[in-house]
């Protein structure tokens, strides 16, 4: 990739940041003034040059980009009079000339110009025009250049200041020119950095007002006496009341870039792609190689770290081929995994962005997950739910956010997940997203008892999770805060079953999987409802979805159990007693807890066998129904359920106790 220290921060995000010249109805529509307005100016570009420039930065916008900048126009749209007041005030409050009338006309003005920026993605120039030529707004702009003494103020001088020979882009590029590489890098990765580069051209041409090269929007702020601190501010207060601003701003700078490059010269390259070079102010990206280890793509070296953040900048065009390396290695196997090896980062957050062309090729190549490692964590992202881009934000908080609501032993560090898909903020999943986080001080620690734990509202959820090795795996349907914790768990009732159901209870209550009934008590001999079954076996073998649904009458959406009902259902786990009827709070026989067990594992591990004749250790095989007896079969031929004395007891009702111990047997079935 050739990175130009020319790189042009987006034209357009400048121009929409020139919205901000506040109380002019056009200094908010520098994006509508590219859009084929002819140009007086000797120093301005021309009509053809402007439009052919912005078709080709709105050719690259995508599907996710046209709702960011559709979102921008509905929230700019709904500023109210009083709301722009507030937006503009700074510079509002320097245009004292200006009568109620005018600025109902600017505010018009705002919102029309506001909506070009979404109308232009379908080539809809209409509006523009009618801007142009209203009269309202050709007089206010007349009245703004008589009280700051210029000759005239038309939108071809909003033109000139963004895109003439002394504007805003001239000079932006002046400004990067005198970067160095680790500059250029942080500006590329930095958000932050990006604004101020944008407010430091601004600033510059805003201070330019006499003179060769001044500008006459330039002349008319400084005559008026707006500073470029006014301007500033009101920059920030758009962003603040409209905040679709700036995603729609992103999306528009990613679109320049992509259509012109960060060459001087208009590559098409967009950052990332591109073959190498160096000298004369460029910066050379490393070089990757996405099929060297098919499935697994060392992307280390794609990893720019600015304060205490990193960001994965990955080029589409090498995951693609990372994915056609994977896919000819494994040829005709399904739910294929590509790996994203970050290395190791050292920086508290990590963002890894997939754009929407890696997510559809994923799709269409068969790949089913998309796994991010580094540190020695690794989440494993299903795809195939996605039709959007999707980001994905792992942080490593304080272990004060764990350890301050609890005393239990920490395992792990605490991390903070979060994920945007177009650019939205999303917090549960119709497939999980699996998480794989490193151990630490785990010495002296039961490893039995080790749970993933949840942060809700300054409390803890234990979800489960599998131990293996350094590691513990748990699938999440959505995400939040999460540290690993030894869950010790204790009941005072258990004495009569300790023998053999003790250590079961004790372990499955530190997953999550079974609870207690209050005052300390776990009331081993009780028996146990289908409601309160299916939540046990759902959470234990962690499927738990909270977009699956369900139809039984008798089960109310607010019910505790009807999470945990859907997904049981959903899977075939647990079946009605009729289409509409669950019976939740019907207890289970051993045989149906056999079954109901025996179909959970066969959809987790459906390569898991049934030995038929494995139910002749009982002497009271037939008692066990006929619908029920492959199930049980299946149980007895995996050691997941014993029997006592020769016999199974298939019609017995199941007692707490049986079925945590039932339940301890499946979370360890290998």
């Amino acid at each position: 990739m050739t990175l130009k220290k020319k790189l042009a921060v987006s034209t357009l995000a400048v121009s929409m940041a020139a919205a901000s010249v506040a109380g002019f109805p056009f200094s908010s529509k520098g994006l509508a003034e590219h859009f084929g307005v002819s140009t007086a100016s000797a120093a301005a570009v021309s009509q053809a040059d402007v439009k052919a420039k912005v078709e080709k930065i709105y050719g690259q916008l995508t599907e996710a980009d046209r709702l960011l900048l559709l979102n921008y126009k509905n929230q700019a749209n709904a500023v109210d009079l009083a709301a722009f007041r507030e937006i503009f005030k700074p510079v509002l409050e320097k245009l004292t000339f200006l009568e109620e009338a005018d600025v109902v006309t600017a505010h018009e003005a705002f919102k029309s110009v506001s909506s070009v920026v979404y109308d232009v993605y379908d080539k809809d120039y209409t509006a523009i025009k009618n801007i142009r030529y209203d009269v309202k707004n050709v007089d206010l702009l007349k009245k703004i250049a008589d009280k700051a003494g210029v000759k005239n103020l038309t939108t071809d001088d909003f033109i000139d200041f963004l895109f003439g020979a002394d504007g805003v882009e001239a000079q932006l590029r002046a400004l990067l020119s005198s970067k160095t590489s680790s500059e250029l890098l942080d500006i590329v990765a930095n958000p932050a950095s990006q604004d101020k580069l944008i407010n430091d051209a601004i600033t510059t041409v805003l201070n330019h007002k006499t003179g060769t090269g001044a500008l006459t929007v330039s002349q008319v702020v400084y005559n008026l006496n707006i500073s470029p601190a006014d301007v500033k501010e009101s920059l920030n207060n758009l962003s603040v009341a409209v905040p679709a601003t700036k995603p729609a701003v992103k999306a528009l700078a990613t679109a320049y870039i992509k259509a012109y490059g960060f060459s001087g010269g208009g590559t098409t390259n967009p950052p990332g792609t591109g073959n190498g070079g160096g000298g004369n102010g460029t910066v050379t990206a490393p070089v990757t190689n996405p099929t060297a280890t098919p499935g697994v793509y060392d992307v280390s070296k794609l990893v720019t770290i600015v304060g205490d953040k990193a960001t994965l900048k990955l080029v589409d065009a090498d995951v693609l081929k990372a994915f056609d390396a994977l896919v000819a290695a494994n040829a005709g196997k399904t739910g294929l995994t590509l790996t994203l090896d970050l290395g190791t980062v050292n920086a508290a957050t990590v963002e890894v962005p997939l754009s929407k062309a890696i997510i559809e090729a994923a799709k269409a190549k068969g790949i089913a997950n998309i796994a991010i490692t580094f540190n020695g964590l690794t989440v494993t992202i299903p795809v195939g739910q996605f039709s959007e881009a999707i980001t994905l934000t792992a942080s490593t908080v304080a272990d004060t956010t764990v350890t301050s609501v609890s005393s239990l032993k920490l395992a792990s560090s605490v991390y903070d997940f979060e994920l945007t898909v177009g650019g939205v903020a999303t917090t549960t999943f119709q497939q999980p997203i699996i998480i794989k986080l490193p151990l630490k001080n785990t010495e002296g620690l039961d490893r039995e008892l080790l749970s993933v734990a949840k942060v809700v509202y300054g409390a803890l959820q234990f979800q489960g999770g599998v131990v293996d090795g350094d590691h513990i795996t748990e699938p999440r349907d959505g995400f939040s805060s999460y540290a690993v914790l030894e869950n010790k768990v204790s009941f005072k009732d258990v004495a009569s079953v300790q023998a053999w159901a003790g250590r079961q209870i004790s372990v499955v209550a530190a997953k999550g999987a079974i609870e207690g009934v209050g005052n300390g008590n776990f009331a081993p001999k009780n028996n146990v409802t289908r409601a309160e079954f299916a939540k046990m076996l759902i959470r234990a073998l962690n499927l738990e979805n909270n977009s699956a649904k369900q139809s039984f009458g008798d089960v109310s959406s607010t019910a505790w159990y009807a999470p945990y009902v859907a997904v049981a259902a959903e899977k075939g786990i647990i079946t009605g007693r009729s289409a509409a009827q669950f019976d939740p709070n019907a207890t289970i026989t051993r045989a149906e807890m056999a079954t109901m067990i025996a179909r959970a594992v066969k959809s987790q591990k459906p390569e898991a066998a049934t030995n038929v004749s494995s139910l002749s250790k009982f002497s009271d095989a037939g008692k066990i129904a006929a619908s029920l007896k492959d199930g049980v079969a299946f149980a007895a031929s995996n050691n997941l359920v014993i029997g006592n004395a020769g016999k199974f007891n298939p019609n017995n009702t199941a007692t707490r106790a049986e079925a945590a111990v039932i339940i301890y047997r499946t979370i360890n079935f290998k």
